[in-house]
């Protein structure tokens, strides 16, 4: 019998959310699935205490997150640029990334990424789940997968973009070193499913940190938990 109880890493992707899940002291016997919705893991059997969400939680009303800055800061570059600024609450309302640039312009001063107007239908599932069902939002955590390798890592940045095959090896690594069959098990979970390969190394490491929230040993961006007009934490952790 496991010792430590169940937590998830989910990893916000094209479409959905590709989640891998089990205890983390048994990571040869991790389960692995791709979700449409968050609410999902609500189902699952037994429910994770802790899930590591790869997903801006929490936003502000103009402005930046002091989360994305402070994230950005420690990785440096290059690879703090995969910490995008979130968009600002009123442009979850934006039904196009032109509408959604011209609020922020408006509230903020500045437009919004591609990259980031990509994954606003994911923050508005998570933003409403969380907003629905206040009593996850003491097992939901944001948290950023690049943040986590790094931390992972002895603290130092990836040396190689994570679509590359050098990139993959290096995350890989880390993987089989602390999670030895995770991989694999998660890899034969989805057999048959499509999914990028970088987005199971991420959701590999949103689990990485979960274990880590659930012990007490997260480092949190920035330090201090800033919180939204929703309540909703704004805050990192790896």
């Amino acid at each position: 019998m496991t010792g430590q109880p169940v937590i998830a890493g989910m990893d916000g992707c094209r479409g959905g959310w590709l989640c891998v899940w089990g205890p983390a002291d048994q990571p040869a016997s991790l389960r692995a699935a791709w979700f449409e919705h968050p609410d999902t893991i609500t189902a699952m059997t037994p429910v994770p205490v802790v899930v590591g969400a790869d997903i801006p939680i929490g936003l502000a009303e103009q402005g930046s997150r002091g989360c994305d800055i402070a994230a950005r800061a420690h990785l440096g570059r290059p690879r703090g640029s995969s910490v995008f600024p979130a968009p600002i609450r009123p442009m979850l309302t934006a039904n196009s990334y032109e509408a959604a640039c011209e609020i922020g312009r408006a509230l903020a001063g500045r437009a919004l990424s591609r990259q980031a107007w990509n994954i606003v239908p994911l923050i508005r599932a998570m933003d409403s789940f969380l907003l629905e069902h206040l009593d996850w939002r003491q097992r939901v955590y944001e948290v950023h997968p690049e943040v986590s390798f790094t931390l992972w890592n002895a603290n130092t940045p990836m040396r190689h973009n994570k679509k590359r095959t050098l990139g993959r090896q290096e995350r890989i690594a880390l993987i089989e070193r602390d999670l030895p069959g995770a991989l694999e098990a998660t890899q034969d979970a989805l057999s048959g499913q499509r999914y990028a390969g970088d987005d199971l190394l991420d959701a590999l490491a949103a689990f990485w940190s979960a274990a880590r929230i659930a012990r007490g040993e997260a480092v949190f961006f920035p330090e201090t938990v800033e919180r939204d007009e929703c309540g909703l934490p704004m805050v990192i952790r790896a």
